[in-house]
């Protein structure tokens, strides 16, 4: 609670409570379906119900809620089409970095790379899925920034948040971890060679691994699905 309380003096209470509730659904904490009432959670935070309704308000405009009127609202479920097109998305802009991060390649790009890379090792040694997610995600990152394409990350993130929380599934799988591991390290050994067929390949590749894991949940798991 002090933490919390810390929280809410350095942002705004709709912040405090978007940002958790964000975690915990991207995480999966919250699964799909899950019932979540404005009164509920604000005694949880301990605030006034607006916050909340704003921090509602803001998933929902990230597809991670389902708000409906004189209904319960509820974390929203997969959607088979959202994802499709996320994807898409998602690998027309990596590709073009990819085209545009071959061309201003250079050895300090390089050792940022190596760095992130031994650190993805490490948290798959450490059995710690989460941290592996966020040094993925900063690894693609790297690739924007030193390409010259930080401003294009945004579209990449709004991608992503739809379908992160199949991510999660995957990743905790360590074997998975270390596949994609090795997909990094393609991109980043074909990025060093200056080959940008080589790179953008092995983005596709790479990009293609969720594939088998979303059939794969959404035939078992159709109930988490719209």
């Amino acid at each position: 609670m002090r933490q919390l309380a810390e929280d809410i003096e350095r942002k705004t209470t709709t912040d405090v409570v978007f940002e958790q509730l964000h975690k915990e659904i991207v995480s999966l904490e919250l699964l799909p379906g899950t019932k979540l009432s404005e009164a509920e959670v604000a005694r949880r935070f301990g605030v006034s119900r607006q916050p909340v309704r704003d921090a509602f308000s803001r998933l929902d405009n990230l597809d991670l809620l389902l708000i409906r009127p004189q209904r319960a609202t509820e974390v929203r479920g997969f959607s088979m089409q959202r994802i499709a097109h996320a994807r898409f998305v998602r690998l027309a802009v990596e590709l073009e970095v990819i085209r545009c991060a071959c061309l201003a390649w250079n050895e300090s790009s390089t050792a940022t790379l190596d760095e992130n890379l031994e650190q993805q090792r490490s948290a798959i040694e450490a059995d710690d899925p989460g941290l592996f997610h966020r040094l993925d995600t900063e690894f693609h990152q790297h690739i924007f920034d030193l390409a010259g394409c930080d401003h294009a990350i945004e579209t990449i993130q709004e991608c992503r948040q739809k379908v992160d929380r199949l991510c999660v599934l995957s990743l905790g799988r360590q074997s998975e971890a270390a596949t994609l591991v090795e997909d990094h390290q393609a991109v980043a050994d074909a990025l060093r060679e200056g080959s940008a067929e080589k790179a953008m390949a092995a983005t596709r590749l790479h990009l293609s691994r969720l594939d088998s894991t979303i059939a794969d949940i959404h035939k078992n798991h159709d109930e988490y699905f719209d």
